[in-house]
């Protein structure tokens, strides 16, 4: 029996690229990040979701939202384990300023090894994220599961269905409002679609 994941980053925030959001309050989706959210609805409505999981931050609430109602999902699970890294001080700071600290400099160059001001790694990441898929797989045997979520929570949980280092995160790309399609079943995980466009 198998369970397939759709792993959706949120859509589009305002000045998306600029600063590091991480886990700021009152970030929510600008005009053309609704706009991919009504039309990433809508392409979700074409499968069988059975549930919708969201990362706790507003905008992928916010993405979640028209998706549930297109997928006639009546709740929407809050999961911490979906939530973006939490990055501290590094919150809010344009990548500029971020460019001239050595220490995020060195979570670049050093995915795998390195950790955020907050203390938190690429392995937590991972952990957590792979942690949610396997307790929601055993409730969700031969169904559709849609979690939604961030750009490196979803490089994370692929580098380890590829069994890539996660350094290797940045060999791929993970676009606001993409589909990442993960099949699980006993006999492990694959990959059957990558930063899926709406």
């Amino acid at each position: 029996m198998t369970t397939t994941f759709f792993l959706v980053r949120h859509a589009a925030h305002d000045n998306v690229g600029s600063y590091l959001a991480g886990r700021m309050g009152g970030v929510s989706l600008g005009p053309a990040g609704q706009a991919q959210a009504m039309h990433l609805a809508r392409r979700m409505s074409r499968e069988p979701l059975a549930a919708i999981c969201s990362s706790p931050r507003e905008r992928t609430l916010e993405t979640a939202k028209p998706m549930a109602i297109a997928c006639a999902v009546k709740t929407i699970a809050i999961r911490a384990e979906l939530d973006e890294i939490d990055f501290g001080a590094w919150s809010g700071k344009t990548f500029e300023e971020l460019n001239k600290d050595a220490a995020w400099q060195t979570w670049n160059s050093q995915r795998q090894s390195a950790c955020t001001p907050s203390g938190e790694t690429m392995q937590d990441v991972q952990e957590r994220v792979i942690g949610l898929m396997d307790a929601v797989r055993q409730n969700a045997m031969n169904q559709c599961v849609a979690l939604i979520s961030h750009a490196d929570v979803i490089k994370a949980a692929v580098c380890k269905v590829l069994g890539l280092q996660l350094g290797d995160c940045f060999r791929f790309d993970i676009e606001p409002a993409s589909i990442t399609t993960i099949v699980c079943g006993d006999w492990g995980s694959k990959l059957i679609r990558l930063n899926e466009s709406a």
